[in-house]
């Protein structure tokens, strides 16, 4: 009986928090449908690397003494070694991607760039709340709605918040259809959201998405080295979709590698989500910060919108550029709702999708920057 008992006698209040932190992810995941892939081993984690004695993290054998438990091997192995999950993720993520909208309209390349302004805002308030560069970079990340990169970068600065990061990235990413519209409102007014923009359906050629994933690996790769990784898979991914001769390898990536992958990288990094160093006042301003970057990606993309219609005959409609962020096809999809909210006849989803992808390169392209820029200070 004092065995059965001596785990519940270690358990610490803080355990109990991430107990129900894990329910909630759990609960978010299935009766909200949030990121389920990802919420839902990432809640079911956190219970169990927070359980007393937890095999998952440290075995004890009889005659072999300490080994790693199956969660802690595939931390230490997969994402603090070698960053592996992440990467391999974004071949799954440009399968996905249909760059045609954006090739066919290349000027929504601007508003991926301009939704990536809340990241170097967060970056400079994370810092001033404290943080330092290395935990204030990753943090920021966030902003950019996209998980496996904020996760990435947070690794590789060894950032001391990779559960709390991959927590609020993922989180958020759920919650766009709740965030965004109370971050797009907030800086337009109803007759912006009203805008009509023109869609002329243009043919982008075989050959042209081909190249495109290629042109611009060479480019990223020779103005940001740091993006190789992210920016090259996701290209990579993206090449096997459009190349016409690996039809099935496509469709194994879009789903069984994604799945597997996103199911793994959510049990994995409940690792970095043990009570002594997730339950703090730390994590609180991660999260608050991470809100932050995020609602100001959105509004600088369409700040951005705004400018350009300053000096252009043919309006844009403010709100495509607050797509422009990573969170893909959600973000397409919330602005689109909200311009038939204002105008039941307004479609703007391709332009929306346009700024949708272009965000997918600007975020990685970011995450790159961000890498360089705080390797150079440290």
């Amino acid at each position: 009986m004092e065995f059965l008992m001596e785990g519940v006698s270690l358990l610490t209040w803080k355990q109990l928090v991430m107990y129900a932190v894990g329910i909630a992810l759990i609960v978010l995941a299935i009766r909200k449908e949030y990121e389920p892939s990802l919420l839902l081993p990432m809640g079911f984690g956190a219970i169990l690397v927070n359980l007393p004695l937890s095999g998952v993290l440290n075995q004890v054998l009889e005659g072999a003494g300490e080994t790693q438990g199956v969660i802690e091997w595939l931390f230490h192995t997969t994402i603090e070694a070698s960053e592996v999950l992440p990467v391999l993720l974004f071949i799954g993520i440009g399968a996905m991607i249909d760059f045609g909208p954006l090739l066919a309209n290349p000027k929504l390349f601007l508003f991926g760039a301009g939704a990536q302004f809340g990241i170097f805002a967060a970056l400079i308030l994370a810092a001033a709340l404290g943080f330092d560069l290395k935990d204030a970079a990753s943090i920021a990340m966030i902003g950019a709605a996209d998980g496996p990169t904020s996760i990435l970068v947070s690794q590789i600065l060894k950032s001391n918040y990779v559960g709390a990061i991959a927590v609020a990235a993922y989180s958020y990413m759920a919650l766009v259809p709740i965030i965004q519209p109370a971050a797009v409102k907030l800086v337009t007014s109803k007759e912006e959201r009203k805008i009509r923009m023109r869609y002329e359906p243009s043919e982008v050629s075989r050959k042209v998405r081909i190249a495109f994933p290629i042109v611009c690996t060479f480019i990223v790769g020779l103005i940001a080295p740091s993006s190789v990784a992210l920016v090259g898979f996701l290209m990579f991914g993206n090449l096997i979709r459009e190349c016409g001769v690996l039809n099935t390898m496509s469709q194994t990536a879009q789903n069984e590698l994604t799945n597997l992958i996103t199911l793994l990288l959510g049990i994995t990094i409940s690792f970095q989500m043990q009570a002594e160093s997730f339950v703090a006042l730390e994590t609180l301003g991660v999260m608050a910060v991470g809100l932050f970057a995020f609602a100001m990606d959105s509004i600088g993309g369409v700040l951005l919108a705004k400018l350009l219609n300053l000096f252009s005959k043919e309006k844009v409609n403010p709100m495509i550029g607050a797509a422009g962020i990573s969170a893909f096809p959600m973000s397409a999809r919330v602005i689109q709702k909200m311009a038939m909210e204002e105008d039941p006849e307004n479609v703007i989803l391709m332009h929306a999708a346009g700024a949708n992808v272009s965000g997918q390169i600007a975020s990685v392209v970011a995450g790159g920057l961000l890498i360089r820029l705080v390797s150079g200070f440290l």
